[in-house]
């Protein structure tokens, strides 16, 4: 049974509090390349009213060359708290795109030094900014100067296990100015392989005054609360744990609230979103929309009867018609073999 530890629970019945801007949740939604799009964050939304949003990481060389807005950075005027997530590795560019995130409307600017993807590292930004401390630290200064909101970093714990400096990365973030720190347990040679070590968290945790946001394998409630006792962060934020499933930020969310866990979702409701999600996507991006929704809607389609068959065709959906009427077949098959809201993991 999950059940807080009176510790816990004391210390995070408060809002999270991330410079000047009070968020009255300790769980959010991580940026996701390619994921956290407008439509899927109004989806998180819904069962996480109170938690703080990312958009997908914007380019700040982009935006300074491009000189207009993409899609990625665009949030609704509703959507608060949001945060306008930026990588780069010049400090006045991404100062410049942090103006222009505040002007979009932006509660807090985040800078991305996490990243451990190549085409991203190979430019001098992501993860690559932990072997630039001194860059890092100047790119935090400055974009600190430039913008009146709150200023924060999302980071891993080294580049390598030969090269785990996240200690002495983490004070130097801080001591420039940022105001919270979100720290994924691995290093960027992990990628997303291995278990997170949220003992460097924990780490972390000890030697900062600023909140520290635990990331990495949360996948359920039972392990936020697991990371919130053996780390002491501040709060959580969930990750690849969203993909198909934008019901887990508000189900975290709400045990930490209340110490009850609710019903999961069954296989038909979360079908229901799928449904809901594709048209959404046709809607705000039209034909690419639909080629993005494949993805999405391969990850929807998981742990009940024919789950595997279903994904193989969902990832080959030419029209929002190709998709509806793949997910209405489905759940009028798991209705007819009364199989929901019991799923049976076949595929």
């Amino acid at each position: 049974m999950v059940a807080l530890s009176p510790e816990l629970q004391a210390r995070l019945s408060s809002p999270l509090k991330i410079g000047t801007v009070e968020v009255n949740s300790r769980v959010l939604q991580s940026p996701l390349s390619g994921v956290t799009d407008l439509v899927f964050r109004r989806l998180v939304r819904r069962y996480a009213p109170s938690s703080m949003m990312y958009t997908e990481m914007v380019n700040a060389t982009g935006l300074h060359y491009v000189r207009e807005l993409p899609k990625l950075m665009e949030v609704d005027p509703h959507e608060r708290p949001i945060s306008i997530q930026l990588f780069d590795c010049r400090p006045d560019f991404l100062s410049e795109a942090a103006q222009m995130a505040v002007e979009e409307g932006a509660d807090t600017v985040d800078i991305n030094m996490g990243c451990p993807v190549n085409k991203i590292t190979k430019n001098g930004g992501g993860s690559s900014l932990l072997r630039e401390p001194e860059v890092a630290e100047a790119i935090v200064r400055e974009v600190v100067a430039a913008v009146e909101v709150p200023v924060t970093v999302k980071t891993r714990i080294g580049w390598s296990n030969q090269e785990i400096n996240i200690l002495e990365f983490a004070q130097r973030m801080q001591d420039a100015g940022a105001q919270m720190l979100t720290l994924h347990g691995r290093t960027r040679a992990q990628g997303y392989n291995g278990p997170a070590r949220w003992e460097w968290i924990a780490k972390v945790k000890e030697v900062l005054s600023i909140p520290v946001i635990a990331n990495g394998d949360i996948f359920s409630v039972e392990a936020a609360v697991r990371c919130l006792e053996e780390t002491k962060a501040d709060g959580v934020m969930c990750s690849r744990g969203t993909l198909g499933y934008p019901f887990l930020v508000g189900e975290i969310d709400y045990f930490l609230k209340t110490g009850e866990i609710l019903p999961q979702p069954t296989a038909i409701e979360r079908l229901e979103c799928a449904k809901e999600h594709l048209r959404a996507l046709y809607e705000y991006k039209g034909d690419r929309g639909i080629r993005q929704a494949r993805k999405h809607m391969t990850w929807y389609a998981k742990e009940f009867y024919g789950a595997g068959e279903l994904r193989g065709k969902l990832a080959r959906i030419e029209s929002v018609e190709d998709g509806v009427t793949l997910l209405e077949g489905a759940i009028a098959k798991l209705i007819e073999l009364d199989l929901d809201p019991a799923p049976v993991s076949v595929g």
